[in-house]
């Protein structure tokens, strides 16, 4: 090369070396991305994720918020509403995305991540019990209810015979679900919460350690939760070990009053 011709050249932290790096973070971070599916609790249905939702998306990750059968969006009849239709609802959703999912449950329905993980084990990648109830084999999530006596929300609790449902009294939602909350969820949560069906907390969950026990568990404790409080959560994961236990200091309902570090927690469970 003539002395008139100008060389080429490629630093070596900003050339060739880097560009391979860069390559590598854009594939560890497309292989990061997550599919997470958000069942919501008792009374309650897709709302409670309007704050989540949108960190986890700016993230990359796909994002699917449930309306159960019977709860907010979805008009099924509260009393034609059952375990096995719920269940069979989250698995139809599990069974139209292409991979595995991440499936979170919260509060009671921690029962219905656990019955699906036993029929879709191959479609589910982890379990992430949020305050959830977290429940053996055989047993219901009424028999671990009713050992949470510190708990505040039973007595406002009113039952409905005729639709085999039950609803909480207004009163009680700041104090039980949302005292760390803006004030504006309890007056959402007066216009949204419904009927929650009665037959799911005693059906007896029918799990096995080939299906159920094959998919990685992983709990998330609300330490300041009044409604599953935190002797009943420490209990059902002391009894059914999880990968790890993460704690918030929250209400019941972190995904409204910590929702950026709720999900900082689903993105190192993410990427575990």
């Amino acid at each position: 090369m003539g002395s008139g011709q100008a060389k080429f050249l490629i630093p070596q932290e900003t050339g060739f070396k880097n560009l391979a790096k860069s390559s590598i973070l854009h594939k560890q971070k497309y292989l990061d991305m997550k599919t997470f599916i958000l069942i919501h609790g008792s009374w309650h249905s897709a709302w409670n994720w309007h704050r989540v939702t949108p960190i986890l998306e700016q993230r990359g990750h796909t994002v699917h918020a449930v309306d159960l059968p019977g709860m907010g969006r979805d008009k099924t009849p509260i009393k034609e509403v059952t375990m096995k239709s719920t269940v069979k609802h989250i698995c139809q959703l599990i069974d139209s995305i292409e991979g595995k999912v991440v499936l979170v449950g919260h509060s009671k329905n921690g029962i219905m991540i656990s019955q699906v993980a036993e029929y879709r084990p191959e479609k589910i990648e982890k379990l992430i019990y949020l305050a959830a109830y977290l429940i053996p084999n055989g047993k219901t999530q009424g028999e671990y209810s009713v050992q949470d006596t510190d708990g505040v929300l039973k007595p406002y609790v009113t039952r409905y015979e005729s639709t085999a449902s039950h609803t909480l009294q207004p009163e009680i939602y700041r104090e039980g679900l949302y005292h760390d909350c803006d004030d504006n969820i309890t007056e959402l949560a007066k216009l949204l919460l419904g009927h929650e069906p009665v037959e799911s907390g005693v059906t007896p969950l029918q799990l096995t350690e080939e299906n159920y026990g094959s998919v990685p568990r992983y709990y998330i404790e609300c330490t300041e939760d009044r409604a599953v409080t935190p002797f009943i959560q420490r209990k059902m994961y002391t009894e059914t070990p999880c990968e790890k236990v993460y704690s918030l200091p929250t209400s019941h309902s972190p995904f409204f009053s910590r929702p950026q570090e709720l999900c900082e927690i689903f993105n190192e469970i993410a990427a575990i």
